[in-house]
Order: structure tokens, then sequence, then C-alpha cells
């Protein structure tokens, strides 16, 4: 896997002097799903957020090092070329947070800010993105209803498609199934499986079982640090580290 989108070389975080991340070098491969594992606290959420610069709103938060996007520094970009980082990476947070609008305005909201298209092309590009999450058929007779009205997993389901909306490069999904029904899991695993074939994946997940179904790549976070990273096949089957062997087996959690 030598095509990677997103590197790190000494990236360091701090948030009010304590060290959540230390030394990372890790790189992400494109178009492939990458998933961030590692016990609850050990940074895999910080590690995200830095991806799109999504730290820098918080108080006393430092930041060293370098995040290379496609080769670029984005931690040299300055703070009105943010909003373009931004959109270039689809952030999915755990519990599904749909805008307090319409179904059909929660995925046009982002297409009105960033692209210029009348009332046809805005239709047609609502019903792609939501057919591209496997929602149109369920909500298509009921667009202009609250979001607020769908199922927690139909909800998901409207951020994965609001996030795709804009075309971004990158989703940065953080735990997307931990609030879900085991059925809704399963369907936000699949589109993200299909998702991968056209956006880099980052998938941070508390469920070994599912790191195993549907990494490409993994990367393991112990206290803040990579203890080890590698396509999934070595990292579940040829683990090199005593860490990674310990917390594969259970032994640490």
């Amino acid at each position: 896997m030598e095509n990677y989108q997103i590197e790190t070389k000494n990236l360091n975080v701090q948030i009010q002097k304590n060290s959540i991340l230390k030394n990372i070098n890790i790189k992400i491969p494109a178009k492939q799903l990458t998933a961030v594992i590692g016990p609850s606290g050990c940074g895999k959420t910080t590690l995200l957020k830095s991806f799109n610069r999504l730290l820098e709103i918080q108080d006393e938060v430092n930041i060293s090092g370098q995040i290379l996007v496609d080769g670029e520094n984005i931690l040299d970009r300055k703070a009105s070329e943010i909003p373009d980082i931004r959109k270039k990476m689809g952030l999915i947070s755990q519990k599904p947070y749909p805008l307090p609008m319409s179904i059909f305005e929660n995925v046009a909201y982002g297409l009105r800010i960033h692209h210029n298209k009348n009332a046809k092309e805005l239709a047609e590009a609502v019903q792609y993105c939501l057919e591209e999450v496997g929602l149109w058929n369920e909500v298509k007779n009921r667009l202009h209803d609250p979001a607020s009205r769908l199922s927690v997993g139909q909800q998901q389901r409207l951020c994965l498609a609001r996030a795709i909306a804009v075309q971004p490069e990158v989703l940065l999904c953080d735990e997307p199934t931990s609030a879900l029904d085991p059925i809704a899991a399963q369907q936000i695993e699949k589109l993200l499986l299909k998702l991968k074939k056209e956006y880099t994946v980052i998938l941070v997940t508390h469920t070994l079982r599912q790191a195993k179904r549907v990494a490409d790549y993994v990367i393991f976070l112990y206290f803040g640090m990579v203890i080890e990273q590698g396509t999934a096949d070595e990292f579940f089957n040829n683990p090199k580290n005593p860490e990674t062997k310990a917390y594969l087996s259970g032994e640490i959690s």
C-alpha cells in the first residue's frame, strides 16, 4: 500500500497541558478502510479530530509536528483555509446529529453552501446521496418531514449522506455504530465498505470484531502512542508487539 493520503510526522497533542498524543507517526492508505483501535482514553478521537483541525476550537490545545494530507501539511494552513480542510474531511460522530430541519434540507445544506446548483440539480444531488446511503426508498415520500422523526439508525445514514454531499475525499467516522442496534450497525458497516471505493475511510472503533470485519489497515493506539500499525491481515494474524498481542487476547482493554 504505497498510495497514502494522510501521513503524520511526530504529531503531538496537548490539551490543558495533558499529553494526549505522543510522537504519532502513521500513514493512512487512500481509498482503503483504516480502523483506529485501542482502549478508551487512548487518543483515538483526538487523532481523528486533528485531521480536520477540529481540536483547535477547544481551549488550551497545543499541536506540534506535521499532518500531511495529499503531501501538504495542513497544520501550516491559515485559519481562513480551515473550511476547505473540513470540506475535504467529512466527519461522522458517535451519535447522529441531524440538523433541525427537513430530511431534504439536511442533505441540501452543504450543497447550497459549496455548490451553485439550480433546484433541479439540487434535487438530483440530494436523491443521489440518499441512494448512496440506502435511505432514498425509506424517505422519498417524506423528504420535507423533520429529520428528527427518523430512527437513530436512519439519522446516522442521513448524516453520512450529508457528509458525502459536499464531495469530501476522506470520511472520518468516530464510532458511528456504537449508538445503534445490531441491524442498523450492520447497515453502516456495509455502507462504509461500499464507500471506501470512492473515499478514504478512517474508522475509530472500540470493537475488535468490527475492525476484523471491515478494516484493510489497522492502527493500534495505547496511552496516546502508536504501538503497531499494518495491514489488517498482518495485524490480526501476525502481531509483532507484546502489547498488541495482549490487547487482541483481551488481557488489556
